[in-house]
């Protein structure tokens, strides 16, 4: 198969369906909560984020929540160490939900920038999942060189899992890069920093009342 080596969006195409238990009405517009829905990092660990460098701010008006990563970067071939191949970031994302309301991850949109030589691959791959909930989404990309720019990924969940109604829960978002050299000889790099904008990963909302 042709390599067209540009970036690519990778969209799951599954039907969004609602499992048992899922409250019964969904909100048509952004405004059906009477507060803003609240994020706050309460835990990140792991070799792609260090304390600080991690950071969530809400989108304000109820449709989701955007995640910077100011050092979140893995490369091999050249100079670059065997420990520097694979990159991780753990973070737990608390999310205070209005009284009579609840809400899912419906879509999440991961972004950074490439730097793969001919012969490098690259993956990535996230998952999340409520604390104390049984299912967990998990995303994985993979990226052959040369490729040279940015690079975006779709997530839309096949399955909507609800937090609990009217209270705060903890989401929790694994993020791993990895790269291999392949028969490159020199640096090849994979980010979740696009340097671009103030968005490195997008998670969006589904609203319902409880």
């Amino acid at each position: 198969m042709k390599n067209t080596n540009r970036v690519m969006a990778a969209v799951l195409t599954t039907a969004l369906a609602l499992p048992l238990g899922t409250p019964a009405s969904a909100a048509t517009g952004t405004s059906a909560a009477a507060a803003a829905i609240t994020v706050e990092v309460i835990a990140n660990s792991g070799s792609g984020c260090a304390p600080g460098t991690a950071t969530v701010v809400s989108n304000g008006d109820n449709t989701g929540f955007r995640i910077k990563y100011r050092d979140f970067l893995a490369e091999a071939g050249g100079g670059a160490g065997v420990v520097d191949r694979r990159k991780n970031c753990q973070l737990g994302v608390l999310v205070t939900i209005p009284d009579g309301w609840t809400i899912a991850i419906a879509s999440a949109n991961y972004r950074g920038k490439a730097g793969l030589l001919p012969g490098a691959s690259a993956l990535q791959r996230t998952s999340y999942y409520w604390q104390g909930s049984s299912a967990t989404q998990r995303k994985d990309a993979t990226f052959t060189g040369p490729l040279n720019g940015l690079w975006t990924t779709w997530d839309v969940a096949p399955v909507l899992t609800y937090a609990e109604c009217g209270a705060q829960s903890v989401l929790n978002i694994n993020t791993e890069l990895r790269v291999d050299p392949g028969t490159s000889t020199g640096t090849s790099t994979m980010s979740m920093n696009t340097t671009e904008g103030d968005v490195d990963t997008l998670f969006n909302f589904s609203l319902a009342s409880c």
